[in-house]
């Protein structure tokens, strides 16, 4: 622990309570650390706009977004791995052939996220960043990440194979599938970020709890999941914490010497 240079922290499930929120006894365990040299870092499957309070409250030196699609280091952007226009097209015309034409999905960019869900999404999650509805109709952007909502794996199965370019993976608390460039996951990320900044990733710390952090906990040098990850996440981590919803992380940063 003692070589530790960055602490990279997933938000929904991990850093973030189920209420959406950062506690006050974690913000000063970041706080504390940061005071010690120590990088912080975020590491979200969420685009960057659908993020922005997050960052905004902790201000962090690393960002990667999009699930791997972006990262940013000290306010710059290092990395980006998007899908050209028509590709985007392709993926949205697939994704409506395999699960039908008023299925939800959204799409980040670089600058916005575009989505047609039946329910504005912040009346859900009030933490949710502005978004842009659209009905994906001549839908003419570059995308980072596209995200489907799929009830039957065997759909979910054939979409994939259509979009065989793609890196697919579920997230745990619902139906969606998230579609990113193969380059685009979240250890790929941290590979970009560590031939920018100048460290290994030996030297960070990562937590995380669902399907989409396993090859990042893999990939760092310590892998921590909280106590409410999914069973495969627990199974393939260094560790596990106390849940997000009784403060893991700032106990676990009391316990360690950085």
């Amino acid at each position: 622990m003692e070589n530790c240079k960055l602490l990279l922290f997933d938000l929904d499930g991990t850093l973030l309570r189920s209420d959406k929120t950062i506690s006050e006894v974690t913000l000063k365990a970041l706080h504390e650390c940061r005071e010690k040299g120590i990088l912080i870092g975020v590491s979200t499957s969420r685009g960057e706009q659908n993020a922005l309070s997050f960052i905004e409250e902790l201000q962090p030196d690393v960002l990667i977004a999009s699930g791997g699609a972006l990262v940013k280091y000290n306010g710059k952007y290092i990395y980006k791995a998007e899908f050209s226009k028509e590709e985007t097209r392709q993926m949205i015309a697939f994704a409506r052939e395999v699960c039908g034409v008023d299925c939800e999905i959204t799409i980040d960019t670089v600058d916005s996220h575009y989505w047609n869900y039946k329910i504005d999404p912040k009346k859900q999650d009030h933490s949710w960043g502005d978004s842009i509805y659209t009905d994906f109709t001549d839908f003419e952007e570059s995308s980072l990440k596209m995200c489907v909502e799929i009830f039957e794996d065997s759909q979910a199965m054939r979409l994939s194979k259509l979009l065989d370019w793609c890196d697919c993976i579920r997230f745990s608390d619902g139906y969606w599938y998230k579609f990113t460039q193969k380059t685009a996951t979240k250890e790929q990320a941290i590979k970009e970020l560590c031939s920018v900044c100048g460290i290994s990733a030996e030297e960070i710390i990562a937590f995380g709890d669902d399907y989409a952090d396993i090859g990042m906990l893999n990939l760092c040098g310590t892998g921590i999941a909280m106590g409410n990850a999914i069973s495969e996440v627990r199974e393939q981590a260094d560790l596990v914490i106390r849940s997000n919803d009784e403060d893991g992380i700032a106990e676990y940063l009391a316990t360690i010497s950085i």
